[in-house]
């Protein structure tokens, strides 16, 4: 079965950019080499790189609270570039649980990427 094993994000900061990432999620990164200016994280099994030469990638994160993971950004004055809203409902189980609306928002991270944040909310 085919499976996600690593997303890359531009990290021309690599100490400011690794320092946002760990405290938006909550964790260190598990591997550090400077030079050449890499960073991994740990996301589940998915190892979230930051890079000094990547280009930027529009990553989703899940969150359990949308409303309080925005003003918890926007008080650390993250930018945030669109707010909290509903893109589509879960009828069915296809792209998550039935009965739950998606929400999403989303802000700008320190190198200028744009990360949107998901909820899944039940109805």
């Amino acid at each position: 079965m085919p499976r996600l094993v690593q997303v890359a994000q531009r990290a021309t900061d690599l100490a400011a950019t690794t320092a946002f990432y760990a405290e938006l999620l909550g964790v260190g990164p598990v591997a550090s080499f400077d030079p050449p200016g890499l960073a991994f994280f740990d996301l589940d099994g998915v190892r979230l790189l930051m890079d000094r030469g990547a280009p930027g990638a529009l990553i989703y994160l899940p969150v359990d609270d949308i409303d309080a993971a925005v003003a918890g950004l926007r008080d650390k004055g993250v930018e945030i570039a669109s707010e909290p809203h509903v893109i589509f409902g879960h009828d069915d189980d296809t792209l998550g649980p039935a009965g739950t609306d998606e929400w999403m928002a989303f802000f700008v991270d320190p190198e200028g990427t744009t990360v949107g944040l998901v909820e899944q909310r039940p109805r």
